[in-house]
């Protein structure tokens, strides 16, 4: 069977668990049905026991199935790990969190009275619906997957000689198929995200449309103009950013339009094989088809992701985001890790077909891990402290590059917090923060917030006072503002303490066992020795933490930080200036062939990632380390 990524069939079901949209595809299902013969005319696996399910079910069938999943794993997307209530040949049986997001359905046809195993199905949902989609794979892929879920061990073990990782590995079309559910989950919310870019104001087209949006910011900035000037909005700020699409509460409201479904499917992936998930290029071929003046020049070819040769002013705009990721421990046997996820964003709003170099400078201090482009986008020439980059662009916002890099400056937030609970119902904690340290101009903090969750607990009041910014509380958290919008730090570090307590409302479920007793219970009355009065409190307390753990419902896999009572506090920030990677683009050296008079603009935009602060006195995941 040919590589690449081809559907079979998808479904939408909405909150009551009804198909409200299903479309099959034909040509790939008889390319299945084929598959099947081929290796087995039954697709039965004598040794797994399980029907290889040969036909696409209908939609009342899928819709039967999917409930019965969501009441044997417990929710829509399932336990993801072995649990008690796990059944073997279920999913959670696997005993691997992706299976929460590839899911497997066992389809009971009632004329022939059996159940016909379903996978992979890629789960994706979006506001108020669930999307699956089922790609092709290989009849041995499923196979092997049915062995896995009646396995009598649990995880992926090493050396084993099936694994769900290494089986997923082996199937390209499971990353195209999370790729066309979330397209799909875009169409269905109203959503069409596109990469942020900062730009400075500017008359676009002028006239009544600046005059009526020249005050507002506009998100998602996009060519889905007819080959005339595409419009393009400024803010009245000289530095507004402009995100991709803003989230709103569409999925709740808005019902599902089939209509849009039908076009976008049948243009994006016509017989099944995803081309073009972009819908931005979809709907603007869609509306408005192709014109004489559409022509690209004679001498050049004009490329699949740049169906319209814009027309109207010019210029190119670069930002380049930086979220920063960090685990911040203080503990000598477990280091802290702080990481950068950053991209280079792009607009080019260029007549004709042009292409565009620059050298990307900074790279010698950057230390880049991951370094990926755009199809769009070559890469010539690799030296020490430069990458020249050439690019043919293509209609509106788009991420020209990704990496992941090191922070050789250091954490911008470093420290420590702890949290201890005296009582059931109260904890005292403290934080002691250096911000900015070693950083210099022009990096500047423009704000920076840490929040204490206790998404199991009430808050119910806190006593303290920061050396330092504002704290306010909300049901389930304390937020501390260090620094806030439009007081940033630049040139200087600070040190902000603060210590204070917690409280909260009492456990809904009790048990009978009092704070008098606790002592007794940890020491116990009938011990041979008494111990220590220092001991006894490290007890109470590990038996206060132990007890408080297990009356705590489980979390949702969600929220993976979130799997103790109060492990962690979350800082968010925001730095302006320059790249913490310190990689950047000189406008100057941006060159346009043919060449042509385009202003160049280019900004920085550094946020935080999951940055975590770990209590030093609770427990905390780690990954764990080979010694060589």
């Amino acid at each position: 069977m040919a590589g690449g990524c081809s559907i079979r069939a998808l479904w939408i079901l909405n909150n009551h668990d009804v198909v409200v949209f299903s479309r099959r595809f034909p040509v790939v299902e008889r390319r299945w049905r084929a598959a099947c013969k081929s290796e087995n005319e039954s697709c039965l696996d004598e040794n797994v026991g399980i029907d290889v399910l040969p036909l696409l079910p209908t939609d009342s069938e899928l819709a039967s199935a999917f409930v019965d999943r969501k009441t044997r794993e417990g929710s829509a997307r399932g336990f993801g790990i072995r649990v008690a209530q796990s059944a073997e040949g279920s999913d959670s049986w696997v005993d691997d969190p992706i299976t929460r997001h590839i899911i497997s359905l066992y389809v009971n046809k009632e004329d022939e009275g059996e159940n016909h195993l379903l996978w992979p199905l890629i789960l994706h949902i979006k506001g108020h619906y669930c999307i699956l989609v089922l790609p092709l794979v290989e009849p041995r892929h499923l196979k092997a997957y049915a062995r896995m879920c009646k396995r009598p061990d649990c995880g992926n073990a090493v050396g084993m000689d099936e694994s769900l990782s290494s089986l997923l590995l082996d199937l390209p079309s499971i990353t195209g198929a999370f790729m066309v559910a979330h397209a799909i989950g875009d169409v269905v919310a109203g959503e069409t995200p596109e990469p942020e870019v900062v730009v400075s104001v500017s008359p676009s087209v002028g006239g009544l449309l600046d005059s009526l949006t020249g005050s507002i910011g506009i998100s998602g900035i996009s060519a889905r103009a007819k080959p005339a000037a595409a419009p393009v909005p400024a803010s009245s700020t000289s530095s507004t950013a402009l995100g991709g699409a803003v989230a709103s509460d569409a999925p709740n409201s808005r019902p599902l339009d089939k209509d849009t479904l039908r076009n976008f499917i049948s243009s994006s992936m016509p017989f099944g094989t995803p081309l073009d998930l972009n819908y931005s290029n979809i709907s603007a071929i869609k509306l408005y088809g192709f014109a004489s003046s559409d022509l690209p020049p004679a001498d050049r070819k004009q490329p699949a992701w740049k169906p319209y040769i814009y027309k109207g002013k010019q210029r190119i705009i670069f930002t380049i985001h930086e979220a920063v990721n960090a685990a911040m421990y203080d503990r000598d046997e477990i280091p802290d890790v702080i990481s950068i996820s950053g991209q280079v964003n792009c607009r080019a709003e260029l007549e004709g077909l042009p292409d565009v170099s620059f050298p990307m400078t900074g790279l010698d201090t950057a230390h880049i891990e991951v370094l990926s482009f755009h199809p769009c986008a070559q890469v010539p020439e690799q030296g020490v402290d430069k990458q020249a980059v050439m690019f043919t662009p293509p209609l509106g916002n788009f991420v020209l590059m990704r990496y992941q890099a090191l922070c050789g400056i250091g954490p911008p937030i470093k420290g420590f917090y702890q949290l201890s609970m005296v009582s059931e119902n109260e904890g005292a904690f403290l934080f002691k923060l250096h911000l900015m340290e070693r950083y210099k101009a022009p990096l500047t903090l423009e704000f920076c917030t840490v929040t204490m969750p206790f998404p199991r607990r009430r808050v119910v009041s806190f006593d303290g006072t920061p050396s330092v910014g504002t704290v306010s509380t909300t049901e389930h958290s304390v937020e501390w503002k260090i620094i806030t919008s439009g007081r940033g730090i630049s040139g200087k570090s600070i040190e902000a303490t603060f210590p204070g307590t917690v409280k909260f409302a009492p456990w809904q479920t009790q048990r009978s066992i009092s704070s008098g007793s606790v002592l007794g219970s940890v020491a116990g009355e009938d011990s041979d020795t008494e111990p220590e009065a220092t001991n006894s409190l490290v007890n109470v307390e590990e038996f206060l933490l132990e007890k408080m753990n297990k009356d705590l419902q489980a979390v949702d896999l969600e929220e993976p930080f979130c799997w103790q009572a109060y492990d962690y506090a979350k800082v968010s920030f925001k730095i302006g200036g320059a790249s913490l990677s310190g990689i950047s683009i000189d406008p100057k050296s941006v060159s346009i062939f043919p060449a042509v008079k385009a202003p160049v603009e280019f900004s920085i935009q550094v946020t935080s990632g999951e940055y975590i602060l770990w209590n030093t006195l609770g427990k905390c995941p780690s990954a764990a380390t080979t010694k060589v």
